[in-house]
């Protein structure tokens, strides 16, 4: 018997819930009914044979087979955005519309926020959001691919437009049995530089900002690295060492007790996330407005309760 085709909505929500922590957070994230969501999950898994998601009272978690469908699964989605572009390329005009990319860190956790914000206030615009990594973006940029980019790396190349648009923290997050747990006071810069890390690929913007504020301290190489926010926080989750993440990605981790953030002293992790563009100085239309946006919005901070 053919195996069904797996709808893309279904393959936006998993790889939501690797980066969200839950399914119901997932679903929330896409506006989705926490049953629904459910559902589609329940039939996918039976779909495919496998079991992608272990549930639990904290948040979903991926199996092994997960880590693997949901590689292919950014894969699909990715392409699909590659169709609608194409099809808006060679299409009549039909109200005004604006190609975006994204790194993950803004993607992810800013992003969708900001495109509910964008969809109030102007309902016939059309945007087509790309998330990839900060190194990507600026080469999407340079070849006219998008319009306006939004990154977390502290460095933008020569040739682009760039305006602050928040303010992020990165935070040293470990595992509760981690000796750095329970150390009792902050870490210095040696002492993270000294430290295997889990860390994102490089290029990402989170890599960046992390190896800048090491600069000069000689840091070890690193024990894993990992190509999202999620993995790198499951890593951690399960014993694989320290990791300096976003306090976005990691907050609902850090309420939950899966991680435990260990503060720094003598060490600036704060980083400004960007809007960056080529062409005129001044960015006009739909490009501009999501710009605004994203400006009266910012970044906002986890708490815990929240």
């Amino acid at each position: 018997m053919t195996t069904p085709w797996p709808e893309l909505g279904v393959l936006e929500l998993l790889v939501a819930v690797t980066e969200r922590g839950s399914l119901g957070a997932a679903a929330r994230a896409l506006g989705m009914a926490q049953p629904n969501a459910t559902r589609l999950m329940n039939r996918l898994e039976h779909d495919l044979g496998v079991r992608l998601l272990d549930r639990r009272p904290a948040g979903s978690r991926l199996t092994a087979e997960g880590e693997v469908v949901v590689g292919h699964a950014r894969a699909t989605l990715e392409a699909a955005r590659g169709l609608l572009l194409a099809a808006r390329e060679l299409g009549p005009e039909q109200g005004r519309h604006v190609a975006v990319a994204a790194s993950l860190t803004v993607g992810d956790y800013l992003m969708p926020g900001w495109l509910a914000a964008l969809r109030r206030e102007s309902p016939d615009v059309r945007v087509a959001l790309e998330v990839e990594n900060s190194t990507v973006v600026f080469e999407r940029l340079s070849r006219g691919a998008v319009d306006v980019g939004f990154v977390e790396s502290p460095d933008v190349p020569a040739g682009f437009h760039r305006l602050d648009v928040a303010v992020d923290r990165l935070v040293v997050v470990v595992a509760p049995g981690h000796p750095w747990a329970g150390l009792g006071r902050a870490l210095t810069p040696s002492e993270l530089a000294a430290a295997p890390l889990v860390v994102r690929e490089p290029g990402s913007g989170t890599r960046v900002t992390l190896d800048t504020a090491l600069r000069g301290l000689d840091p070890v190489p690193p024990v894993l690295e990992l190509t999202s926010n999620a993995a790198v926080r499951i890593a951690v989750a399960s014993g694989a060492g320290a990791a300096v993440l976003s306090d976005l990605a990691v907050g609902p981790a850090l309420a939950a007790g899966e991680l435990v953030e260990v503060p720094v002293s003598g060490l600036d992790l704060t980083r400004r996330m960007r809007a960056v563009w080529t062409g005129g100085r001044v960015l006009h239309g739909p490009a501009g407005d999501l710009v605004n946006v994203a400006q009266s919005f910012g970044a906002p901070r986890y708490r815990l309760g929240d």
